[in-house]
């Protein structure tokens, strides 16, 4: 299947956030490092950020590899030109018990709208394009997700319904395993997991690939299990925090997903598209004014 992480990435915190479920703990204690003070990179030689991470720099140029970087001081260079462009969105504040609403409102919005620039960064056009045109053509196209992600997928399907296309949300796994077992080639199924791991999910994308299906998965973990089954990985981006669990945090950049793939299907089927938009305003237009 396609890696979607083949070049260095667009904004590396990002880029870290969401592989780190995939490193070993070892890589792991490194990124966490990463993610808390992406600073103490910036200024540190490979030999002081040894010092400071109690790993060794084999190991720290290992974990630069794994991250999508040719080495440590591509790492250091990229995190050093995201601080000189931003500062203030490496290390955005955290919610706290105690927070005052007027910050609660602050901090969402920040949060909300760091996870939507991340997602636009990383979202590649030819990648979103192919995506796009698979589902145009399909005949039929399943959509899975549980929880919050399951929300995202029934919005999805919701909009593929408005524009003209056959398409079913499912959230229960049995549901969803009886639907994929029936798909063949030329259908779409699209999977939405935050950790790329979750089993109802999962096996729901795995069984549609095997029945001949084209399997797309939306994630925030480009090396997950999902996207190492999928035909095509469109990355979302959340930061997760205490009171704003990853799914949570994800479903913002999610949705943001659906609505370029959405509004992409609408360009390429522009008449189809627009006559059954016209199409489904009316009927709700005459149930909302039928007589009482």
């Amino acid at each position: 299947m396609a890696d979607p992480m083949t070049s260095e990435p667009a904004n590396p915190v990002a880029a870290v956030r969401a592989v780190l479920p995939s490193l070993t703990p070892a890589a792991q204690a490194i990124a966490r490092i990463v993610l808390d003070d992406p600073g103490v990179v910036v200024r540190s030689t490979i030999t002081e950020f040894s010092a400071v991470s109690g790993t060794s720099e084999a190991t720290i140029v290992r974990t630069a590899r794994a991250l999508g970087f040719a080495g440590y001081s591509q790492m250091r260079f990229a995190l050093a030109a995201a601080v000189a462009k931003e500062p203030e969105r490496l290390v955005p504040g955290d919610l706290g018990p105690d927070d005052p609403l007027t910050d609660v409102i602050a901090k969402v919005a920040r949060a909300e709208s760091d996870a939507l620039a991340d997602t636009a960064a990383q979202l590649d056009p030819d990648r979103l394009g192919e995506v796009v045109d698979a589902i145009a053509i399909a005949r039929r196209v399943d959509v899975y997700g549980v929880a919050a992600s399951g929300l995202v997928a029934a919005d999805m399907s919701h909009k593929l319904l408005r524009i003209g296309l056959s398409s079913h949300p499912f959230s229960d796994a049995h549901l969803a395993l009886t639907s994929a077992a029936l798909l063949r080639s030329g259908d779409v199924a699209v999977a939405i997991s935050c950790t790329g791991e979750t089993p109802d999910v999962l096996v729901p994308a795995r069984t549609a690939g095997e029945a001949g299906a084209l399997v797309v998965a939306i994630t925030n973990n480009p090396r997950s299990s999902l996207a190492a089954l999928a035909d095509h990985t469109l990355v979302s981006a959340g930061r997760e925090t205490a009171f704003r669990p990853g799914a949570l945090a994800s479903r913002i950049s999610q949705l943001l997903i659906v609505d370029c793939i959405f509004v992409g299907l609408a360009q390429r089927t522009y008449d189809r598209a627009d006559a059954a938009i016209r199409a489904t305003r009316d009927a709700t237009d005459r149930y909302r004014n039928r007589p009482m």
